[in-house]
């Protein structure tokens, strides 16, 4: 179980290797997601609070990288927040996230990323519950509900 003393040693030394790695163009990333994912993932945007598909949603599956399919939390570990965005207590392997230093708009936070393809993801506080107490709060726009292993898209 990662802790934040785990996230700020995995930004500022480096997160383990991914299972594997997906490199694709800034054209290629373009053709295959919509404006939106695009902005999300490859520009480090945010979508608006409470308005992701799964802010609210409660079905049992894999959230999976909404660019190149890698498993990245399982719905047991959601919990509402109340911040708008989906949050997660822990990624579903250790690493699947790549955890990194983000000073942009003049704060201090750590930026999670998909380890495989460097899709931003969002960000990780440490103010999630027990016994943990990570919360990753993460853009609907940067995932995609599995609820069968044959949707995962290598």
């Amino acid at each position: 179980m990662q802790t934040w003393n785990d996230v700020i040693r995995l930004a500022n030394n480096g997160s383990p290797a991914p299972d594997k790695r997906v490199e694709k163009t800034d054209a290629e990333w373009k053709a295959q997601l919509t404006a939106e994912q695009y902005h999300v993932t490859r520009q480090h945007g945010t979508e608006r609070a409470f308005t992701g598909e799964y802010c609210e949603a409660h079905e049992l599956g894999l959230y999976a990288c909404v660019c190149c399919g890698t498993p990245l939390y399982d719905s047991r570990t959601k919990f509402e927040s109340g911040t708008g965005w989906p949050s997660f207590t822990q990624p579903v392997t250790d690493n699947a996230i790549k955890y990194k230093k983000d000073t942009s708009y003049g704060m201090t936070r750590v930026e999670a990323l998909c380890n495989a393809c460097d899709a931003h993801q969002g960000h990780v506080f440490p103010d999630g519950p027990p016994p943990g107490g990570l919360r990753l709060c993460i853009n609907s726009a940067s995932i995609k509900l599995v609820t069968e292993a044959k949707e995962i898209v290598e």
